[in-house]
């Protein structure tokens, strides 16, 4: 029988280099999932905040007014928004596309967008009484092809307008 040679240990540093390494796509998916999460619950934080505030003022999309006071000012108020998805939603919809499907990581993102539009149509004329005639359009910006990270913009648009309060 011959003696076996000394076997060397491999340091423990070295060991948990190679994990790190390897699992380096893992943790950074987990990463973006994590602050993808955390800035978009912030995002629906704020839309919550300032819907309250403009609850209270309607945006009608019908094109029939109902009955009410004569209008002394109108004008076209229009926000717009776009808005981008993380790295971990684009992941996972390449991962959908695949095998198809709906893409419910996508769904969050255009709710926002949605939101967000309306909202900054309704900023842009604080004093109005009612938005008629509301629209939204979307349109993308960026497809996510290559390195360019997909991007949606969202346009809402109608009519402010300001009502005589003088009872007739």
């Amino acid at each position: 029988m011959q003696p076996q040679p000394p076997q060397e240990e491999v340091p423990m540093v070295v060991l948990i280099i190679v994990i790190l390494f390897y699992t380096a796509p893992i943790w950074m998916l987990l990463g973006t999932w994590i602050i993808g999460k955390m800035a978009e619950k912030k995002h629906y934080q704020s839309i919550r905040e300032r819907e309250s505030a403009w609850v209270h003022i309607p945006a009608l999309t019908g094109k029939q007014v109902p009955e009410l006071p004569t209008a002394y000012d109108s004008q076209l108020v229009v926000g717009s928004v776009v808005v981008s998805v993380d790295h971990f939603k684009r992941w996972l919809s390449k991962f959908r596309m695949i095998f198809g499907g709906e893409m419910k990581s996508y769904a969050s993102v255009i709710d926002r967008g949605r939101r967000e539009a309306i909202l900054r149509m309704k900023e842009a004329c604080p004093d109005a009484d009612m938005f008629l005639n509301c629209r939204l359009e979307t349109s993308t910006v960026s497809n996510g092809k290559g390195k360019a990270v997909g991007c949606a913009e969202v346009l809402a648009y109608g009519t402010a307008v300001r009502l005589n309060k003088t009872a007739e």
